[in-house]
């Protein structure tokens, strides 16, 4: 009996690697009631080996695409368990596609990142222009930032006290310095590079376009500037997709949430019922 039992559990050597390995990682999922208990990798070894013992399969679905395929063979041993096996074939999936299953795998992809990014631009303000300056300030400039007032960041906003102008202008300093050295890495001519702007008693407190230094700027009517700022968000919003922006949002997370997979559901039942209403 000792032995048959020996044979259907994955070997304690094995998960302990396992467990050591993946307690690395600060941003695995745990649930919320267990969170303040995985502060440490100590505490989220515990934890995982806790969660292996008595449940592999759920085990498998949390972190089974964090595994390596010599670590999936260690579960082999479980195979017989049919939960157990389907995760198996279903991570090895991921692992080694066949054509079909890779073509499948990045049209699940596209569409969470899609349907990712429209919940950021519905609920937050990701792709608002400042937000997308602030992360590609070159490329606004680009498209937009050459043909807008100069003057008009370093003015106070309304209700917006002394400090936080001060500490906006100095952002915007930043912003400069890393418009300019693109534009200088680039070999864009002196004459188009941004330069500082002074306000009355002469500080420096925002950027402008070579207009500072009687270079005429371009002047764009408002739908022209709007057009600009749409085809600098395209560009953004295909970045997001690409995978580019892996400084900023956590892809991993985003291409595993099969939650989003809600999203395209819901389109696509609106979809049917627009068709059948224009049928009918």
């Amino acid at each position: 009996m000792e032995e048959e039992k020996g044979r259907r559990e994955v070997k304690k050597e094995a998960m302990e690697k396992i467990t050591d390995r993946l307690s690395a990682f600060e941003n695995l999922y745990f649930p919320q009631a267990l969170l303040s208990k995985a502060a440490t990798p100590s505490l989220r070894k515990s934890l995982l080996l806790d969660l292996l013992h008595r449940d592999v399969p759920v085990f498998l679905e949390r972190y089974g695409p964090r595994l390596t395929s010599e670590e999936l063979q260690e579960f082999d041993v479980l195979k017989d368990d049919y939960e157990i096996n389907w995760h198996l074939k279903h991570l090895r999936s991921k692992i080694s596609p066949t054509s079909e299953q890779r073509r499948v795998q990045l049209l699940t992809k596209k569409n969470r990142r899609s349907a990712y990014m429209d919940k950021l631009m519905s609920e937050g303000n990701y792709f608002s222009e400042d937000a997308m300056r602030e992360r590609e300030p070159y490329l606004h400039h680009e498209y937009v930032g050459k043909f807008q007032d100069p003057y008009g960041r370093s003015m106070p906003r309304p209700g917006e006290r002394w400090s936080e102008t001060l500490m906006r202008r100095a952002e915007e300093a930043i912003l400069l310095t890393k418009i300019r050295g693109e534009q200088q890495r680039l070999g864009v001519h002196e004459s188009e590079w941004v330069q500082p702007v002074h306000d009355q008693n002469g500080i420096t407190d925002g950027t402008a376009t070579a207009s500072s230094m009687n270079v005429e700027r371009p002047v764009l009517s408002p739908a022209e500037l709007q057009e600009q700022l749409d085809q600098f968000t395209y560009i953004m919003q295909q970045k997001f997709l690409s995978g580019q922006d892996h400084e900023h949002v956590n892809y991993f997370k985003i291409d595993e949430d099969e939650t989003l997979d809600d999203h395209w559901s819901k389109e696509a039942n609106c979809d049917a019922e627009e068709k059948y209403f224009e049928e009918d």
